[in-house]
């Protein structure tokens, strides 16, 4: 998957948070987020901010397919709301190797 495929494919599944998301789609989307946010902020701060509130959906969306893809509930996005040690633990969550075979979210995402 390439970096317009991910942001495309998480834009359309704006609020799905069902199936499973591949690595790529979910690290590309996040870089995108990142890029965006960068460059709004140094446009126009409070356009930046608008930016944030309107991609939270999408993004917390694909997370939770990525979770998915690992074999976990979506409920383990909670732990973000835990400093330091909980964002620890979902990146490294994130960054892990999905389920190779179908699991209980379903079947496995086209790319790894």
């Amino acid at each position: 998957m390439n970096f317009f495929d991910a942001i495309k494919i998480c834009l359309s599944k704006y609020v799905d948070f069902t199936g499973r998301a591949a690595r790529s789609e979910f690290w590309y989307f996040v870089l995108f987020v990142l890029l965006a946010e960068l460059c709004l902020g140094i446009i126009y701060r409070p356009l930046a901010m608008a930016f944030n509130l309107a991609i939270i959906l999408p993004h917390l969306a694909v997370g939770a397919r990525r979770l998915h893809d690992t074999d976990r509930s979506a409920w383990w996005l909670l732990l973000g709301f835990i400093p330091v040690v909980g964002w620890i633990v979902l990146i490294i969550w994130y960054c892990q190797r999905g389920d190779e075979q179908t699991n209980r979210f379903g079947h496995p995402p086209y790319a790894a």
